[in-house]
């Protein structure tokens, strides 16, 4: 299998090359960008497995080039790196299509484990396509998990890979109720622990991407108290 390849964008020297051999020691191929300016560049100049992006760089910040990759509609993996007092940052980080955070300062082992995580939900979502094609209709939606591709009618939705993630996991289990805690474990790979909110993120970037009102969502539904559940004949606008 071909390695794959992230690009780390970070201005810190020390942790760009802790990351970097860290993840190669996972067999990952690795290459750094210094700055906002080439990890621009890096980000859009080619195909990438992964971009692991810090929120805080000279030049374009990781907000501006998570915008520019979700514009050009390049939905490519992003995992931001953002300190613990960004909240807002790692909010509009989400909002703009980035699949997951770590918070400064954090563990290496942590930040692998959550790279991994992104890798094995890709992979395992896509794994029937080695075996047979796995096609889901839910209402006007049709998802189909081997090429990762989704259509609302007869429109094709871009979806970023954690909203795919997140989207499939409804669509095979329809009419179950799941809260924020189990939505983390199934999709994300493993618990945040207080970081429900953000499942509310994507779940709010996910209905304006597949509701034709996400105020009055037909599809992803809130069940106030618990969670949120795929309605199995999504029918008349829920509030």
């Amino acid at each position: 299998m071909q390695q794959r390849r992230i690009l780390v964008v970070e201005d810190e020297p020390d942790i760009a090359q802790l990351i970097a051999l860290n993840l190669r020691d996972e067999d990952f191929d690795v290459t750094i960008a210094e700055d906002g300016h080439e990890g621009m560049r890096l980000a859009c100049a080619r195909p990438w497995d992964l971009v692991l992006l810090d929120l805080r760089l000279p030049g374009p910040d990781g907000l501006a080039i998570c915008r520019a990759l979700r514009a050009d509609h390049n939905y490519v993996p992003i995992l931001m790196l953002t300190s613990k007092s960004s909240e807002l940052d790692r909010v509009l980080g989400l909002e703009l299509g980035a699949d997951d955070y770590v918070t400064k300062p954090f563990s290496v082992s942590e930040l692998i484990a959550r790279v991994k995580a992104l890798f094995r939900r890709i992979d395992v979502v896509s794994r029937p396509a080695a075996t047979r094609r796995e096609t889901l209709s839910i209402g006007g939606i049709r998802i189909d998990a081997s090429s990762r591709e989704v259509r609302v009618g007869t429109d094709k939705v871009d979806l970023t890979a954690r909203e795919f993630d997140l989207l499939l996991h409804f669509a095979r289990h329809p009419g179950r109720v799941f809260s924020r805690a189990q939505l983390l474990d199934s999709v994300w790979g493993f618990g945040h622990e207080g970081y429900e909110h953000t499942v509310n993120s994507h779940i709010n970037r996910l209905r304006g991407k597949i509701e034709s009102d996400s105020t009055h969502p037909r599809y992803i539904v809130t069940v106030w108290g618990v969670g949120y559940k795929m309605e199995p004949s999504p029918g008349v606008a829920s509030p």
